[in-house]
């Protein structure tokens, strides 16, 4: 069948990396692409937010599926408008991606249907919000409702630095994401990701994996939008995976499905592990990036067929298989990060990288020039290991990095520290 995948960044090379080697693909087209997806299929200077220019593409190249990868193409409803046109597309439609594309949604629907999440309040205004923080007290969270490209969090330890969240996020820092800000009770505990394939009526597990949002080691520093995940996530252990999907993702799709909005596609948990168990973060309406460059390497199923399953509403008819061993991913990204960055600045040693056994070199926020990869954005590679543990995946993935050739670019070198931690006893 001919493939269309939706997106440009690292989450899409994977996706790429993982569907061009299904027997069931026999074209793959990635709009727009980056230099490794050109590698899987062939790239598309398709502009993604023209629904019309999508179809007609589809209609041209007669493709038979479709995958969208990021979110805001999900919450803009392309899904809905490719159905509309006749063509099968994996992942949820305008109205069941409002988790993820609106904060303030998801937390209504989890009073409404009785899924463990933190304490909320919504506001529009800001001196109402900042009344509030002075009586609840911090730690407190805020968070601009809509899609902020994973830096509209701000955890804060100080009503200074709640205030100014509340002031950056209300004030227009984050646009029409920031016109309401939820602000959430902190929840102690680990944090974890949990991810669930679903069909609109059942629902499997689909990995776990922990990510890094500190852009500094230790933890340190502001939210980005990941500095490297591994998977498994050994916190999540078979009990707490059960319970996960018995109080929160089925509730969740039986949630939707009763409002006339089924839920397809894959179903992202951010969970926060407290002594009362496991308690909804937030969704996201898609796959984790870095999360996906270390869930799709373990999976020995085809990522295709299991896709179609969800699409046609017969998951439960299929079960997937996956590699034991633990795999890694550091991203690497350009100095200044997640601030403004310098771009076009080259990139060598990429192919030494990936001659390593059991290593490949995810590319996110690169272009080519000549027969030069150069930068193009924050987060420019995700380098990936496997290994029989975390440790092990942990030492080859830094060894590749020791080969890449960018002065200009930085990366954490503890990527992995509590599983490491944990490993060793």
């Amino acid at each position: 069948m001919n493939i269309l995948l939706i997106g440009s960044g690292g989450r899409e090379h994977a996706l790429a990396w993982s569907m061009a080697a299904s027997p069931l693909c026999d074209r793959l087209f990635v709009a727009p692409g980056n230099p490794g997806t050109a590698q899987q299929g062939e790239n598309v200077a398709l502009d993604v937010t023209d629904h019309a220019a999508v179809i007609a593409f589809c209609r041209r190249e007669s493709i038979d599926f479709v995958v969208v990868g990021p979110e805001a193409p999900l919450v803009a409803g392309l899904v809905d408008d490719l159905a509309a046109a006749g063509i099968k597309a994996f992942g949820p439609t305008r109205a069941a991606a409002q988790l993820e594309g609106s904060k303030a949604f998801t937390k209504d629907f989890c009073a409404e249907f009785g899924i463990p999440t933190a304490a909320y309040r919504r506001f529009t205004d800001a001196e109402a919000a900042k009344t509030y923080l002075r009586n609840y007290g911090v730690p407190i969270v805020v968070k601009a409702d809509g899609l902020a490209a994973g830096k509209g969090v701000v955890v804060a330890t100080s009503f200074e630095e709640a205030e100014a969240a509340v002031d950056a996020m209300l004030g227009g820092s984050f646009g029409e994401a920031g016109a309401e800000v939820v602000i959430e009770a902190y929840l102690e505990g680990e944090e974890a990701s949990f991810f669930a394939l679903c069909d609109g009526k059942t629902a499997i597990p689909f990995g776990t994996a922990q990510d890094h949002k500190r852009v500094h080691d230790g933890d340190e520093g502001p939210n980005t939008g990941g500095m490297g995940a591994y998977s498994p996530a050994a916190v999540l252990t078979p009990e707490l995976q059960s319970r996960v999907m018995r109080e929160i993702i089925e509730p969740t799709l039986a949630g939707m499905r009763a409002r006339g909005t089924p839920y397809t596609g894959i179903l992202y948990a951010g969970l926060m592990l407290t002594k009362d168990g496991p308690q909804l973060i937030e969704y996201n309406a898609r796959l984790g990036d870095p999360e996906t460059q270390v869930l799709l390497p373990r999976l020995k199923s085809d990522l295709v067929t299991a896709f179609l399953a969800a699409c046609d509403g017969v998951l439960d008819s299929i079960s997937l298989q996956w590699r034991p061993e633990a795999a890694l991913t550091v991203v690497m990204a350009a100095k200044g990060y997640p601030g403004p960055v310098e771009k076009g600045s080259e990139i060598r040693g990429i192919a030494q990288a990936e001659g390593m056994e059991d290593v490949i070199v995810f590319h996110a926020g690169t272009k080519q020039e000549g027969d030069r990869i150069v930068s193009q954005g924050g987060r420019v590679l995700n380098v990936t290991a496997l290994g029989t543990t975390i440790t092990a995946a942990q030492k080859r993935a830094y060894e590749a990095v020791a080969r890449i050739d960018w002065p200009e670019g930085f990366c954490r070198h503890d990527i992995g520290w509590r599983a490491v931690e944990r490993e060793r006893g």
